[in-house]
């Protein structure tokens, strides 16, 4: 007969719970602010790439869309609770609409898309993994969902497989890499912090000291 050894990190897992707090609320709207400001920054670079690169190859513009998807993985990391991806990707293009951009209402809808993609990544994790590989499907997930909704929004469908397949590829390799790799890096930044110290991530980061 084993005695089980419970560590601070088991501890927390088994405490869990998927109820949304007060604090939770707070922050996924400071969230959203802040990735919507971040978004709106990156409108002028991340068109000038898009635009770049697309000229050097057809579709290949989409390596420039993965900043634009940071918000559902930074929330779905931090906030760890069902719509927090979705909601934090929401507000923060919602905020760049009102700034203002050159896409107006449809920012909202990419937002909406891009949310739902990655929130549906941690989904099928049922909540409980947000380690570097959930965080780079989640990526990848809100960029196959911006893919998706500009076949339609953007005309897409009505260009070349070429055009497509390339604009698929360079989409879900950005979302990988500059919203699931750079947003899970940011997290463990801020949590070595202190800052998310009300947060599993922020506990998380002091069990592996």
């Amino acid at each position: 007969m084993s005695a089980s050894i419970n560590t601070p990190a088991r501890l927390d897992a088994n405490n869990r719970t998927l109820k949304w707090r007060v604090v939770d609320i707070v922050v996924v709207a400071v969230l959203g602010v802040a990735t919507g400001l971040i978004f709106w920054a990156w409108n002028t670079i991340g068109y000038l790439w898009y635009e770049g690169a697309n000229a050097v190859t057809p579709g290949f513009g989409g390596i420039a869309n993965g900043v634009w998807l940071l918000g559902g993985v930074l929330g779905g990391l931090i906030i760890r609770k069902p719509g927090a991806a979705l909601l934090v990707e929401l507000i923060g293009a919602v905020v760049s609409a009102l700034i203002g951009n050159v896409w107006g209402i449809s920012t909202v809808y990419s937002g909406l898309a891009q949310g739902l993609g990655a929130e549906l990544v941690f989904a099928a994790f049922a909540y409980r993994r947000f380690g570097l590989l959930p965080a780079i499907l989640a990526g990848a997930g809100a960029g196959l969902a911006e893919w998706l909704l500009e076949l339609f929004t953007s005309g897409n469908l009505a260009k070349s497989a070429e055009f497509n397949t390339f604009y698929l590829i360079a989409t879900v390799v950005s979302g990988a890499v500059l919203a699931g790799v750079l947003g899970w890096a940011l997290v463990k930044a801020l949590a070595s912090t202190g800052a998310l110290s009300r947060f599993a991530a922020g506990r998380d980061a002091r069990n592996e000291v």
